[in-house]
C-alpha cells in the first residue's frame, strides 16, 4: 500500500510534506562520503547535530568510499542519490559521459599536503625525481595538486614512480619504505606529523591558493524529481558550516569520532582547511582546463562546461532565505 500511495505523490507532483500528510514515509536520500576525509566534516555536523531532520528530509549514509572514482562508480551504478566528493573525480566522470550529477555546493577549499618521511633528506619538490609517491587515485584533487606543484618545480612527472594507495595505508607504505612520499586530504597528513613518522614538504594551498577541493552533488535523475530535498539538503550543509566556524572544538570532536583519530591530530589538521560552501567557477575552469591538458578528459568549451556542471541556484536559495 505504501508503495501505492508513494507513486500517487509521484504522479501528481507532490511535495513531500503533502506525501507526509498522506501518512507516507517518503525513502531516504542516500548520501556517501570518503572514508575519513576531514574535509567531509560539514557532512558529520549536520548527521550528529539532526541538521538534516530539522530540514525536513531523512538521510542514510548508502557508502563510505576509499576515494573519489569509487563514489562515481556508485553513482554510475544508480546506488546513491548525493554525495560529499572531490570536485576533480566528478568533473572528469561527468566530462567522459560515466555519470550525470551537478555540484549544489562546496565544501572546503585547501586542505591536502604532499608528505614525506620525517627522517628523509628530501626538502623540496626537485627532490622528488627518481622517488615513488603514493596518490589515493586518479583524476582525483590530489594527483592534480601534485602534477601541479611538479610543474612549478619544473620537474616532469616522468622523473617520478607514481603509485595508487588508500590514504589510509599511505602512513603504513611511508614508514616500511614502499613510498617515499605521498599526498593526501586531511587528516593523513596530520597524523603523519603527530605519530613522529612524516613531515609536510608542501601544503596544497601553497601549491594552489584557495583552491576548491570537495564539492555537494547530486544525481541529475534525483535533482529533476526532488529538488526540496536537494534544497534541503543544502540548507543543512550550510548550517553545519557555520557550526564548524563558531563551534572549533565541538566539531573536532565530532571529527574525532568519524575518523577514529586522536583530538591532536584532528586540531592541526583541521588548520589546513577551510570549510565553505561558496562556489568556486574560477577553480573549476582550472580543473577543466588541467584535466584537458592531462587528455583526461575531452571539452570543447570549458566555460560551457562548467556553467552546465554547478548549480548555483539552490545555494542561493538557502543563502537568501
Amino acid at each position: 500500500m505504501r508503495k501505492v500511495v508513494l507513486l500517487i505523490c509521484l504522479v501528481l507532483g507532490m511535495t513531500s510534506a503533502a506525501c507526509e500528510a498522506l501518512g507516507v514515509e517518503e525513502e531516504p536520500i542516500r548520501i556517501s562520503y570518503l572514508q575519513s576525509d576531514l574535509h567531509h566534516l560539514p557532512l558529520w555536523v549536520a548527521l550528529d547535530k539532526g541538521f538534516f531532520d530539522e530540514a525536513g528530509v531523512t538521510v542514510e549514509v548508502a557508502g563510505i568510499f576509499r576515494a573519489g572514482p569509487e563514489t562515481m562508480s556508485a553513482f554510475a551504478a544508480g546506488s546513491l542519490d548525493i554525495a560529499y566528493v572531490g570536485q576533480a573525480p566528478a568533473t572528469t566522470a561527468v566530462a567522459n559521459g560515466a555519470v550525470r550529477v551537478t555540484v549544489l555546493a562546496q565544501v572546503n577549499t585547501a586542505g591536502s599536503a604532499v608528505v614525506v618521511n620525517s627522517r628523509s633528506t628530501i626538502r623540496n619538490l626537485a627532490d622528488l625525481a627518481g622517488k615513488t609517491v603514493a596518490i589515493p587515485g586518479h583524476s582525483t584533487v590530489q594527483e592534480l595538486v601534485l602534477r601541479k606543484a611538479l610543474k612549478q618545480g619544473d620537474l616532469p612527472l616522468s622523473k617520478l614512480g607514481i603509485i595508487v594507495l588508500k590514504p589510509p595505508e599511505m602512513i603504513g607504505a611511508l614508514i616500511t619504505g614502499q613510498i617515499n612520499a605521498f599526498v593526501a586530504w586531511e587528516p593523513f597528513p596530520a597524523k603523519a606529523v603527530t605519530e613522529k613518522q612524516g613531515r609536510v614538504l608542501v601544503a596544497s594551498s601553497a601549491v594552489w591558493p584557495d583552491h576548491p577541493c570537495c564539492v555537494v552533488v547530486a544525481d541529475n535523475g534525483f535533482l529533476r524529481k526532488h529538488r526540496d530535498k536537494a534544497v534541503a539538503v543544502v540548507k543543512a550543509h550550510v548550517r553545519a558550516i557555520e557550526f564548524i566556524r563558531n563551534n572549533n572544538e565541538e566539531a573536532a570532536r565530532i571529527a574525532a569520532k568519524y575518523t577514529g583519530m586522536d583530538m591532536e591530530t584532528i586540531r592541526l589538521a583541521m588548520q589546513n582547511v577551510a570549510y565553505t560552501s561558496k562556489l568556486s567557477i574560477a577553480g573549476e575552469r582550472e580543473y577543466v582546463t588541467f584535466l584537458r591538458e592531462m587528455k583526461l578528459i575531452s571539452v570543447d568549451d570549458p566555460d560551457r562546461f562548467t556553467r552546465d556542471f554547478i548549480d548555483g541556484t539552490i545555494l542561493e536559495q538557502v543563502s537568501a532565505k
